[in-house]
């Protein structure tokens, strides 16, 4: 079983991206925001995947697989009024660790958000985040992609 943990968190201020890789992220919900399991399609530039996670806020359960753009194309319109659409930005930080910084387009805009992938938890709950790291959202379900995707930018 694969276990996804991360901490996340609002960006306080965008860092220099231009060591970055972008992709440009399409993103829908098969699953309702209050289901305990989420199912999501996934366009990433032009790679298609199905991606099921468990519940839960720094360490959950991941499984992804790779799709065709015809499974893709078959199931999109079942996320209808469940849809995130965002510009991702990968890149490294100094102590070598992975960042994933998400601008959000439509009307997300201009929500910001910034991950960091973890191999254990105790790695994840002593992480001191750098300065353009703005508060932990990592427990706030209202910054799930999920929720967001149905209720908009959190109040």
């Amino acid at each position: 079983m694969s276990t996804e943990i991360e901490r996340k968190f609002l960006v306080a201020d965008l860092p220099d991206l231009s060591g970055t890789e972008k992709a440009v992220v399409r993103q829908g919900y098969l699953t309702a925001p209050d289901d305990s399991t989420e199912l999501r399609l996934r366009q990433k530039n032009d790679r298609y995947y199905l991606t099921l996670k468990g519940d839960g806020a720094l360490a959950r359960v991941e499984r992804e697989a790779e799709i065709s753009a015809e499974q893709f194309d078959t199931f999109w319109p079942e996320t209808n009024g469940r849809r995130v659409e965002k510009e991702r930005f990968t890149g490294q930080l100094p102590d070598g660790r992975v960042f994933e910084l998400d601008v959000f387009l439509g009307d997300l805009a201009p929500l910001r958000l910034v991950e960091v992938e973890f191999q254990t938890e105790a790695e994840a709950k002593a992480y001191i985040p750098p300065e353009w790291f703005g508060a932990d959202v990592t427990a706030d379900k209202r910054y799930k992609n999920k929720t967001m995707a149905t209720k908009g930018i959190p109040a």
